[in-house]
């Protein structure tokens, strides 16, 4: 950088800095959003091109960022998030100069009339949204094999603790490399099943996933409706708690918000608690899910189950979920994805000739060298189904995920053992929670001696973030695992 004030800041203060200390500084003058916004900018610059995080730059960043600034020095700041850069998912509305395409060449020219209720709660708060992140297409929903971090529009995002050695999660790869590699302060991701605890675990994050009814979807290119839902990305559980303090709002357009009667309004940094491990009845769900690890990161989550006894938890090690072998399968998504997706392409302007999911097939079939290097084969198999939703073969999968996810899941399980959470290696057990409806977050848990991350997940049942939030918290600030990735500057820079 030029400025060689603004150089000595990002090279001192701004890596691994907070919100809560990018605040301060913006609040004392000794930084603008404006110039948060140019140095972020000139890092992705910089370092993004061996990443492939982000998409595009908002090319009003720096205008809004301006107008923030003005805004604080007549009114004040709003709030946590004044002139705060945040990144967000590709397949999230922004009704500005951005596309938004879920990865997809099929959707490259499209831009939302509208922002998401997502985007509109983040400017409502101050925020500054700088960017979209490159996301695996279609949510990961397109085709079987495809890597995470892969879309025929953003190509292959890679992990910054080890590009090309470590897997970096999906689908909301792109938000998890961003935030790990300080390319913004905080991002937002989606998940349907493990696409926000992935990410974070595989690269050093916390992530929150939500009960579903806590964070509106409206504006958002969907997967399904039983199990969509947007979610904080962040470096600190702080972070990711300022988040979720703006996304927790009720929105009449989307109906499963109005469920969240206990949450509204909430500050969830209220329970953000050192000592919120002590006396809380965690139990660890070894079967299956620990099956998943290498030695190295059995290794790393084995610390992690002594740290919370240390910590004051009482643990109860190897806890059984009796639906954890059961025979699943994503069928509910198949069904639901046809309808979901071709009510959103409904809103794609005419021009464009993308107005549903056999749209998108064709598109791609008739670009299928840019479009199908991983084939769509998932694209094909939700397209043959009715539409409608009145399958038998849909309802009995509906039913049956419910229960088993539910009552003769993660309920079972908690309540026969009296648990405040259950504990999970990475995003392996995100399956359940996730056709419950149920909310997980993810915290940093340590690294393999190679240095890939490893992530610890809590889980609990529906609405309970607060909880989980101080579980996690409290383990996070005991072990303070989070390091910044070593991205070494290309030799010409």
């Amino acid at each position: 950088m030029e400025n060689p004030m603004l150089k000595s800041f990002h090279d001192n203060d701004l890596i691994e800095a907070t919100i809560d200390e990018l605040q301060e500084k913006m609040q004392v003058g000794e930084i603008s959003s404006k110039e948060l916004v140019l140095m972020y900018m000139n890092r992705i610059g910089h370092l993004d091109k061996k990443i492939h995080s982000v998409l595009e730059l908002n090319p009003d960043a720096l205008h809004i960022a301006a107008s923030l600034d003005a805004e604080r020095k007549e009114q004040g700041a709003r709030g946590p998030l004044h002139g705060i850069p945040i990144l967000i998912k590709d397949n999230i509305d922004t009704g500005d100069k951005m596309h938004t395409t879920a990865g997809s060449l099929a959707l490259k020219d499209h831009c939302a009339q509208k922002d998401s209720f997502v985007a509109s709660q983040l400017r409502q708060a101050g925020a500054v949204i700088l960017g979209k992140t490159n996301m695996t297409e279609w949510a990961n929903f397109m085709t079987e094999g495809m890597p995470s971090g892969y879309s025929s529009r953003g190509g292959q995002t890679l992990n910054p603790y080890g590009t090309g050695k470590f897997d970096v999660g999906g689908s909301s790869a792109g938000s998890g490399a961003a935030i790990a590699a300080n390319f913004a302060a905080a991002a937002i991701g989606t998940e349907t099943s493990g696409s926000i605890l992935s990410p974070a675990s595989q690269n050093s994050l916390v992530g929150i996933k939500p009960t579903v009814g806590l964070v509106s979807r409206t504006g958002i290119i969907p997967i399904a409706h039983s199990q969509d839902t947007a979610g904080p990305m962040a470096r600190t559980v702080k972070d990711a708690a300022l988040l979720l303090n703006v996304l927790a709002v009720p929105d009449e357009n989307d109906p499963i918000t109005l469920t969240n009667k206990d949450l509204q309004g909430m500050d969830f940094t209220v329970f953000l608690d050192e000592a919120g491990l002590q006396g809380a009845r965690i139990g660890i769900a070894r079967e299956t899910y620990f099956d998943y690890l290498s030695s190295e990161k059995l290794s790393v989550m084995n610390k992690a189950v002594n740290d919370l006894k240390e910590l004051g938890a009482e643990v109860l090690d190897g806890v059984v979920i009796p639906s954890a072998k059961g025979e699943w399968s994503y069928d509910v998504l198949t069904y639901e994805f046809k309808v979901d997706l071709n009510a959103y392409l409904r809103t794609v302007a005419q021009h464009l000739n993308i107005h549903s999911l056999s749209d998108v097939i064709d598109f791609n079939e008739n670009h299928s060298g840019k479009c199908l290097k991983y084939g769509q084969t998932i694209l094909i198999e939700s397209e043959e189904t009715s539409g409608n939703l009145t399958e038998m073969a849909y309802i009995s999968a509906l039913e049956k995920d419910i229960y088993f996810s539910g009552e003769k899941g993660i309920d079972y399980v908690m309540k026969e053992h009296h648990l405040d959470a259950i504990v999970f290696p990475n995003n392996y057990g995100a399956g359940i929670p996730a056709k419950a409806g149920y909310p997980s977050i993810t915290v940093q848990a340590g690294y393999t001696p190679e240095g890939e991350p490893v992530g610890i997940t809590f889980t609990g049942l529906a609405y309970s973030e607060p909880l989980l939030i101080k579980l996690a918290y409290a383990f996070e600030q005991a072990t303070k695992h989070r390091k910044a990735p070593e991205i070494e500057l290309p030799a010409s820079e």
